[in-house]
């Protein structure tokens, strides 16, 4: 039994002062010796106990390739990560680890959980650089002939990409239609650099295509080409379209200039590169007083972007700290970054100025009561009282709905919401086409999707495969 090590090895980051002045990564990642030395942490449990695999929505064997960083085998962590997630340099970075496997480690029942997200990372960066990745990759390649059949996949996001992927290694020829000029969904157009460098994202995609994947960008699907059309040229259709439609507020002066949805803001900024506006098309206008409206991850992003613009920042949620849905990283990145927080304030009404610009927000206190909702945050209720708080920009991150282009063109059943309706094995309401993620789920998490993927491919190859033992 190893010894049990209560603290956590933290991991490198680059200081405050630094950081907030460009869109580098923040966190800088384990070194080989810091990963050896948070790898003995980890207890070994039984894989068929394993609470963080259970935890992990694409259940890698964390315990195995743990236990193979420990014996500097970075090559055997890599091929047991694989064969489950074949995109850990983006979940080592992005996935909310202490909801999910860090949450149900064992370790982290008497002290800090083992830093599983990080280590997953640690091998994927170390495996790239040292040319690891390129070894396996190559015998990861033999098994993806394209022999097994023609798959669609509607969407290059998280779960189309890892649909993609694990379709490609059972021996699939799968094309992914991606709406943008840039595949990635929200990997590339919602989440900043400084916590997912396109470069990262750029090679985990390249990877894919050395799989067989092929990507086509500029393809709307239900306006380019047809789920109809697509189901007369491939065996099945997987359709993960995500969450790309803001909620927005209707309050009074919501038309006002210089108020964006999350969506809009961070699509130009991690998209379409505002922050280097000329050298970029595509400019941004904020001013000097920026309010966030929400307090998720979107919300944080917006927030930690503007403030690189030059901006001061203010998040407004209408409960209060303990409530707040982002990661615990990112908040605490925030707060260390200058971003200030304001808890408990609705706001009513936007206030604008005689050039149609908005200038305040003015929002109603809110009180906090001790009951709570069925999600387990305190209920809250209006006081009457209101304050206004100046500003010249505003970006509403209250979050997304399901884009609905497919279901309108093709007939598939929608829930009220906008979901896809499927079935227990990720199936439409038309037969062959499965979907995923947030198209499904609504605005969730990257590694739910990424899991929806996984268990979409599973059951497309059982399909396909007593669809052609029927013919």
């Amino acid at each position: 039994m190893p010894k049990l090590i209560k603290e956590r090895v933290p991991t490198p980051e680059r200081p405050v002062e630094e950081r907030v002045k460009d869109f580098g990564e923040v966190n800088l990642g384990y070194t080989f010796e810091l990963a050896v030395k948070e790898a003995e942490r980890c207890l070994q449990c039984p894989e068929n106990y394993a609470p963080c695999i259970k935890g992990c929505p694409v259940h890698i064997n964390i315990p195995a390739f743990i236990a193979k960083i420990k014996e500097g085998d970075i090559k055997g962590a890599l091929r047991i990560i694989w064969n489950d997630n074949t995109l850990p340099a983006i979940t080592g970075r992005v996935c909310p680890q202490e909801d999910q496997c860090e949450g149900a480690c064992v370790v982290g029942k008497v002290g800090d959980a083992v830093n599983i997200g990080k280590l997953e990372r640690f091998v994927a960066d170390y495996a790239r650089k040292h040319g690891i990745e390129e070894e396996l990759l190559c015998e990861f390649e033999e098994k993806c002939t394209g022999e097994r059949g023609k798959v669609a996949v509607v969407g290059a996001g998280p779960a189309g990409l890892t649909c993609a992927g694990e379709l490609a290694k059972m021996g699939y020829k799968v094309t992914i239609f991606e709406a943008l000029h840039k595949p990635g969904g929200v990997l590339i157009y919602g989440i900043p650099e400084f916590r997912l460098p396109k470069e990262i994202l750029d090679h985990e995609l390249a990877k894919l295509k050395r799989l067989g994947v092929e990507i086509k960008t500029d393809h709307v699907v239900g306006r380019t080409v047809t789920i109809e059309e697509l189901l007369k040229e491939y065996d099945a259709v997987f359709i993960g379209t995500g969450a790309g439609t803001p909620k927005l507020l209707n309050i009074p002066g919501i038309l006002l200039d210089r108020i964006y949805s999350a969506n809009e803001f961070l699509t130009r900024i991690n998209l379409m590169k505002a922050y280097e506006f000329p050298e970029y098309d595509t400019p941004i206008a904020v001013g000097k007083k920026v309010i966030v409206i929400g307090a998720g991850n979107t919300a944080m992003d917006a927030a930690r972007s503007a403030l690189r613009l030059g901006c001061d920042v203010t998040i407004a949620y209408r409960r209060g700290e303990e409530d707040v849905t982002a990661r615990i990283e990112e908040v605490e990145h925030a707060k260390e970054e200058g971003v200030k927080f304001l808890y408990f304030v609705q706001p009513v009404e936007f206030i604008g100025d005689e050039n149609g610009k908005v200038k305040a927000v003015k929002f109603e206190k809110m009180e906090p009561l001790e009951e709570r909702d069925r999600r387990g945050k305190r209920k809250i209720r209006p006081t009457g009282e209101y304050i206004t708080v100046e500003a010249d920009t505003v970006i509403i991150a209250i979050g997304l709905e399901p884009n609905r282009i497919i279901s309108e063109e093709s007939g598939l059943k929608t829930n009220p919401n906008g979901t896809l309706v499927v079935d227990e094995n990720l199936m439409t309401s038309i037969p062959g086409v499965f979907a995923g993620g947030d198209a499904i789920r609504g605005e969730a998490t990257v590694i739910l999707a990424m899991g929806d993927g996984k268990r979409a491919a599973k059951a497309i190859d059982e399909y396909v495969r007593a669809k052609k033992a029927s013919a």
